[in-house]
């Protein structure tokens, strides 16, 4: 049993409900729930998950439920959720796994990091068009037609090197987004925008700026 299937079934079998978590070879572990069907997760430690990957987990777990990047660090690109999603397969964290499961929701599950914020793009009047480039990265157009690429911070409180690290990771973005509900960027960060030229804002700001065009 690999390190990351160890752990992750270490975990799992402590959700309620959980009668029984079993390897199922190689990277795949199967759940059995009380009075739900059973969950084929496969528990990935890859850095980094992309289309060609996720279509190998799948080749290999045709019954796949659920792709899990063990690694908190683990990049999603967005060809890789498109063609998870297109095939009805959740994707995300050890602890998207857990929350869905309880709920029978494991097929449709997401990043649980980036779910609100992704539908909150996805539900806005002001937005025509959203294309995921990454997890925590989109391109919006907006009805004006103005296009902004956006990115995600998590932080609590994100510092001048949270967005200096978005920007050197990701490469140019117009916004960077302070997903947190109860963050606040620092005014380091806003400045580090400002030198980059992007803004850094919360959910409100966004909102103002998408209703400008």
């Amino acid at each position: 049993m690999t390190w990351q299937v160890k752990f992750a079934r270490s975990i799992v079998t402590e959700i309620a409900g959980v009668t029984s978590v079993e390897p199922e070879g190689g990277e795949a572990l199967r759940i059995t729930m009380q009075d739900q069907p059973d969950v084929l997760a496969v528990i990935s430690p890859a850095h980094r998950v992309n289309a060609e990957a996720a279509a190998r987990y799948h080749d290999e777990y045709p019954d796949m439920d659920f792709l899990c990047g063990y690694r908190t660090s683990c990049l999603w690109e967005g060809d890789a959720i498109r063609y998870l999603e297109g095939n009805n397969i959740g994707w995300g964290t050890i602890g998207t796994l857990n929350s869905a499961l309880p709920k029978g929701s494991v097929n449709s599950a997401a990043h649980k990091d980036f779910f609100f914020s992704d539908r909150a793009l996805r539900q806005s009047r002001d937005v025509a068009n959203v294309f995921r480039e990454f997890d925590q990265v989109h391109t919006v157009t907006l009805v004006s037609g103005r296009a902004l690429r956006i990115g995600m911070i998590m932080k609590y409180e994100p510092t001048a090197d949270s967005v200096r690290t978005l920007w050197d990771q990701f490469g140019a973005v117009d916004i960077a987004w302070n997903i947190n509900p109860n963050g606040k960027p620092t005014p380091e960060a806003i400045e580090a925008g400002r030198e980059l030229g992007c803004e850094v804002v919360q959910w409100d700001d966004l909102k103002a700026i998408m209703k400008k065009g």
